[in-house]
């Protein structure tokens, strides 16, 4: 479909208020696993941040890459085992965690993001210290609960200009390895630095009030309302440790926290840019 000049020049006055209110502030994108499995997306999604960080926003990306470790490991023979959703890790799994998300995925992002005419760094959690954990339950082995997070290198690269890349494994303080939930990463680092929005793309709409109809997407609730959800089973399987990481980013000082479909071309766009808003958007407390 063509569309006219005049067109073309009102979307860009339609976005102008959004360019405004966005300048200068941080958002934190958290780019998931199964959303970064089509490559035309995946280069639509980075069209956008490069697009977001030259018109003067501070976009952090932290990015997961379970089907790519999954791949992996069973290449080399090794089956995944899940519990509760999260992956079984022993020493050699955490080995092929680390290089498949510091090295393989990190760098080709970067990569990337460069291409787009973006500049782009890629840090992990062990970067300076920069992920601190625990273990987080001894079924999962090398599986981290995060106790610590230092953001001084991401925020000493966006002063700089670039679009840091987070990959996220981090460490204990004896230096061992460990896998860490990309969700849980993301609302540790956009609380910590105080992000204005925190974005969870992954492969489904939002939050459905039916998960079986596309048409029940909530588009905004807030921790009442979701704990209420809750209760009520709406929010189920692997959408609980989802919601509960925008929980915890509110907590932690995010003011607003969106699950959104990376499948959707240009969807951060439509959300941050337009009146129209894409997922499910959850805030602490509603106005």
């Amino acid at each position: 479909m063509k569309i006219s000049n005049a067109e073309r020049a009102e979307v860009l006055t339609q976005a102008l208020p959004y360019i405004k209110k966005y300048n200068g502030k941080i958002v934190v994108v958290k780019y998931g696993g199964n959303a970064m499995i089509n490559e035309q997306l995946k280069e639509q999604v980075m069209e956008d941040i490069v697009l977001l960080s030259l018109i003067g926003v501070k976009v952090v990306l932290v990015h997961g890459g379970g089907p790519e470790i999954t791949d992996t490991l069973k290449r080399i023979g090794k089956e995944s085992v899940f519990v509760d959703g999260l992956r079984v890790t022993d020493k050699e799994t955490a080995e092929v965690v680390q290089m498949v998300l510091a090295g393989k995925i990190n760098k080709s992002l970067v990569n990337l993001l460069e291409l787009k005419g973006g500049r782009a760094l890629g840090v992990c959690g062990l970067d300076d210290r920069m992920i601190l954990c625990e273990p987080k339950d001894t079924r999962l082995g090398f599986v981290g609960s995060i106790t610590d997070v230092n953001v001084t290198p991401i925020a000493d690269l966006l002063e700089k200009g670039y679009i840091p890349v987070v990959s996220t494994v981090g460490c204990d303080k004896k230096g061992n390895v460990y896998n860490i939930n990309a969700d849980t990463a993301a609302a540790y680092i956009a609380g910590a630095l105080r992000a204005e929005r925190m974005f969870s793309m992954t492969d489904i709409a939002g939050i459905l009030r039916d998960k079986d109809d596309p048409n029940s997407l909530i588009s905004c609730l807030d921790i009442e309302e979701a704990n209420q959800l809750f209760a009520e089973g709406v929010i189920s399987g692997g959408m609980i440790p989802k919601v509960e990481c925008c929980i915890e980013a509110i907590h932690k000082g995010v003011r607003k926290v969106i699950i959104m479909d990376g499948r959707v071309p240009h969807s951060l766009l439509i959300e941050m840019l337009t009146d129209e808003g894409a997922g499910t958007m959850v805030v602490g407390e509603k106005k």
